[in-house]
């Protein structure tokens, strides 16, 4: 390996490694509660999995990638070429996950700090998707019987509206 292509390589690996430690600083302000600033980089990755070619340029392949406009630039993405049967066998249903964390203050002067963390692991993230507009479709439904119109986001949406249960069920097996 030309001198070069070393120094290149060891770029990458400390840029990685910094994104890599600047993230997990992010991630331990905010589960503290301490509710930084953070840029958009600092609050999502993205991963990549590919089957490049026999032969394909993967360098240009994962440049293409990681400096797409308003998917991959504003985040660290990281590419990792796979094989085939790789990705026929570990990510077929198109696995999907991550973590929301919200923070907030209570108390007459914002004295206590309250943190809540909600985690997310599919193992089909277009099966997960189809669950969700299926559980929305019901609410709407129930919201039309009841004489409901306009716009709703799922914040106006009475959780229970989103479940094939019924209350009293949701009650015994949830509560």
């Amino acid at each position: 390996m030309a001198i070069a292509e070393e120094l290149a390589a060891l770029r990458e690996r400390t840029l990685a490694e910094i994104a890599a430690a600047d993230t997990s600083a992010a991630l331990e302000a905010v589960r503290n509660g301490e509710n930084p600033e953070l840029t958009t980089r600092q609050k999502h990755t993205r991963e990549c999995f590919v089957v490049a070619k026999e032969g394909a340029d993967q360098a240009a392949i994962e440049k293409a990638i990681v400096e797409m406009p308003n998917y991959f630039a504003d985040y660290d993405t990281t590419v990792t070429f796979i094989s085939q049967e790789e990705l026929d066998r570990d990510h077929a249903g198109i696995p999907h996950g991550g973590s929301v964390i919200r923070s907030g203050a209570t108390g007459e002067n914002g004295e206590h700090t309250h943190v809540i963390e909600y985690s997310l692991k599919l193992d089909s993230n277009p099966e997960f998707t189809g669950s969700v507009l299926v559980a929305c479709a019901r609410a709407a439904h129930r919201l039309s019987q009841e004489g409901a119109v306009g716009c709703k986001t799922l914040f106006d949406i009475p959780p229970a509206y989103l479940s094939a249960e019924s209350d009293e069920d949701l009650r015994a097996h949830l509560l």
